[in-house]
């Protein structure tokens, strides 16, 4: 796989407000582009070098990130070739997640159009989350 291509398949950005560590930032980021379908099993992921010209980040903190993952059993290292992916987290497939992911953008645009900010929206979803959780709980 070229470099290129492994580039477009997975672009990193990092939040310097979100007060999770950057390396984790990253391990989240491959995920969640592993949940959606972005990234499959074969795949390579960026180099280091590549990740640190795009995000001007120093090299530990993506080889951290990167270890990670191979200790999640998301990847695998090998010497000289690159990271590549063996496996998708565990949860619905990729086209599930998708179609959820488009509804849940469209109740975001519904809630900003509604008058609410991120942080209300956040809190909003959290307060779900919670309230879901203690039903599913109970529910069991």
């Amino acid at each position: 796989m070229s470099s290129e291509l492994s580039k477009n398949l997975v672009s990193f950005r990092l939040s310097s407000t979100s007060g999770v560590p950057a390396y984790l930032q990253l391990v989240q980021q491959v995920e969640q582009a592993l949940r959606m379908g972005a990234l499959g099993p074969g795949d390579r992921l960026p180099t280091v070098k590549e990740v640190v010209a795009e995000i001007a980040l120093n090299p530990n903190t993506v080889l951290k990130a990167y270890r990670e993952l191979e200790v999640r059993g998301l990847v695998e290292g090998k010497q000289g070739v690159g990271t590549f992916v063996l496996a998708r987290p565990s949860g619905p497939p990729p086209g599930t997640q998708e179609r959820l992911s488009r509804s849940l953008q469209a109740w975001v645009r519904k809630a900003r159009h509604e008058g609410l900010d991120d942080p209300a929206i956040e809190a909003l979803v959290r307060s779900a989350l919670t309230r879901a959780g203690s039903s599913a709980e109970g529910a069991a």
